[in-house]
């Protein structure tokens, strides 16, 4: 029986699966193996080249010229196309929480979610830095520019507030997360341990010298203006 362009659809989006977990592999067994910092380090060439590698492939495959693998796309189809990627990495940090928990309990997941944020945030930041070429020690500025351009800075809705030269507030206006479990009825998702490894990670990889407080996050109580809130503060060392 011939394949229609629906199997065709379902095989690729099977491979970019299978790609994504081995890469993902790749990583977590090096942090084990070598450490976080290391691992990251790693990480950084190994996926350097590989963009590069597919970038080649699928302009061969696509029949483009070298450079060309998007020509004649419309900007806003670009945008919509990395939005609709960043909402499927949320989905899958959701899919996964809930295969875990639905089989160990939702301590097992807490536990496997944490542990990811804690490789993930350094990591996030990391390919940060890289992109907008910021210094290792850019103090509260890069900070800034940091949490504006990782993933939940373009799902959420958040703000900065109490800055001063060596301090600042985030706060997230509007989480994704907690908004659609408040439109089940549900009750806030307990996220402070999560959130205080992965703000944590996320500005010491940004600045060393960052320290992160957890101003509230459920299971606290907050206000209804803001989910979570978290203050950084430049420590000299």
């Amino acid at each position: 029986m011939s394949e229609t362009k629906a199997d065709k659809a379902a095989e690729l989006a099977g491979v970019i699966r299978q790609l994504a977990a081995h890469y993902g592999l790749w990583l977590a067994e090096s942090v084990h193996q070598l450490g976080l910092d290391a691992a990251l380090t790693a990480e950084g060439e190994a996926g350097d080249r590989l963009e590069s590698i597919l970038r080649g492939k699928l302009e061969r495959a696509l029949g483009r010229e070298p450079g060309g693998l998007l020509a004649g796309v419309a900007t806003e189809v670009l945008d919509d196309a990395a939005q609709a990627l960043r909402t499927g990495w949320l989905a899958a940090d959701g899919v996964w929480f809930q295969a875990v928990e639905r089989m160990a309990g939702m301590d097992a997941a807490k536990w496997v979610n944490d542990t990811c944020w804690a490789r993930f945030a350094p990591l996030e930041a990391r390919r940060v830095k890289a992109l907008l070429r910021l210094p290792d020690n850019g103090g509260i500025p890069a900070l800034k520019a940091g949490l504006a351009a990782r993933m939940y800075g373009h799902l959420n809705e958040w703000e900065f507030v109490e800055e001063t030269e060596n301090s600042i507030v985030f706060r997230m206006t509007d989480c994704r997360v907690q908004t659609a479990r408040k439109r089940r009825g549900l009750a806030d998702y307990p996220c402070k341990s999560g959130g205080t490894t992965e703000y944590a990670g996320f500005s010491r990889e940004m600045d060393s010298r960052l320290r992160c407080e957890c101003v509230g996050c459920p299971p606290d109580p907050h206000p209804e203006e803001w989910a979570c809130a978290w203050r950084f503060t430049l420590v000299e060392e």
